[in-house]
């Protein structure tokens, strides 16, 4: 899922002279903003909190599928069809486990603020996630202090090994009844992996209606990122800004298979490992539980100063997905994220809509 695409974009373009004039023009506070909306929030049990901490998990392409409301002691996550992307996610895969990553999240701030937290798929409507909160006191999880430092690192790792005690732990962290993450450390197997990224990669970044919806979800600007808080800001996958109607005009010149395959190529082989995100059934309520799955390893993984990033391409393109099931070699086992891990500097923060605008 829970996948950032990212654009090369050539030294040269930023010497047109509009580009020019436009880096030296005034710019929105793009940094302050996004460690603002991680800073300001404080361990609370009403629902504008709660829903704080829940909206910093990781979704597919930033597009935060979610719609939150409270009924008494019982919290809603609804997925929001207007921020789908149907052609990467035909299925709706990535949004219920979108879902289910806020779901976690929303679990452990409850709990920080001493409200145990009971989560469940939920059928009602178009489907969702139940949070009943309960009345008696609970111990805070140590995952929770995680959360606002948890991001999706989408650069090269310095290709050091995870130690071996570090992996078990987040191997637990994240073993869920119906959902669990595997890990590979094998070169052989990654590699493997490797092969399969790059032919669905090579089969999306061909394809012009993955291109377009991609190119919707785009903020080459810092300015633009601030307008719409939301979708894959260029400087957050160490990609050069850019006014964004230019931005948008060299997209389909300079994002090429071959770009983008050397560059994941480079990041899968500079990491320490892949952690693939697998349930017992391919249908929402074990979406919904790989997304929370997904969610612990993450923040498992940034306690320990480990860095994560999606590679999901093998499982959005549905040829692909299969061959990746057979590759996994048990048939009970459905694959639903694969994520590579590391060491690494942070990257910048992705940005978050107002709470106001995600509660129903």
């Amino acid at each position: 899922m829970i996948n950032r695409r990212n654009v090369l974009i050539g030294a040269g373009m930023a010497a047109t002279g509009g580009a020019a004039l436009w880096a030296l023009s005034p710019g929105p506070d793009y940094d302050g903003l996004a460690a603002s909306i991680r800073e300001s929030l404080t361990p609370a049990d009403d629902l504008q909190t709660l829903a704080g901490y829940a909206t910093l998990a990781a979704n597919s392409h930033n597009t935060q599928p979610w719609l939150f409301a409270q009924d008494g002691s019982a919290i809603s996550i609804a997925p929001d069809f207007t921020r789908e992307t149907p052609v990467v996610d035909a299925n709706h895969h990535h949004v219920f486990a979108s879902l289910g990553c806020a779901a976690e999240n929303l679990a452990l701030a409850a709990g920080a603020a001493g409200k145990p937290a009971a989560v469940a798929y939920s059928d009602r409507n178009e489907g969702g996630v139940m949070i009943d909160l309960g009345s008696s006191r609970t111990v805070r999880d140590p995952l929770f202090d995680a959360i606002t430092k948890r991001q999706c690192t989408r650069s090269l790792y310095d290709g050091r090994a995870v130690e071996t005690d570090d992996l078990a732990s987040i191997e637990k962290a994240a073993a869920l009844s119906g959902a669990r993450v595997l890990i590979v450390t094998d070169p052989k197997k990654i590699e493997e992996v490797l092969e399969m990224v790059v032919a669905a990669n090579t089969a999306q970044v061909e394809d012009p209606a993955f291109r377009a919806e991609l190119k919707q979800w785009l903020r080459f600007s810092p300015r633009r990122a601030v307008e719409a808080r939301d979708g894959l800001y260029s400087a957050c996958s160490g990609n050069p800004t850019l006014p964004d109607w230019l931005g948008r005009l060299l997209f389909d010149f300079v994002f090429t298979a071959k770009g983008e395959n050397d560059r994941y190529a480079a990041w899968i082989r500079s990491s320490a490992g892949l952690a693939i995100v697998v349930s017992d059934a391919n249908d929402k309520p074990h979406w919904v539980e790989a997304g929370m799955a997904c969610q612990r390893f993450a923040l498992a993984a940034t306690a320990l100063g480990i860095r994560h990033a999606f590679i999901n391409q093998p499982l959005e393109v549905p040829e692909k997905r299969l061959e990746f099931g057979r590759w996994l070699g048990d048939d009970s086992l459905s694959p639903d994220m694969i994520l590579r891990f590391g060491h690494a500097e942070p990257m910048p923060w992705s940005l978050r809509r107002p709470v106001d605008e995600v509660i129903a």
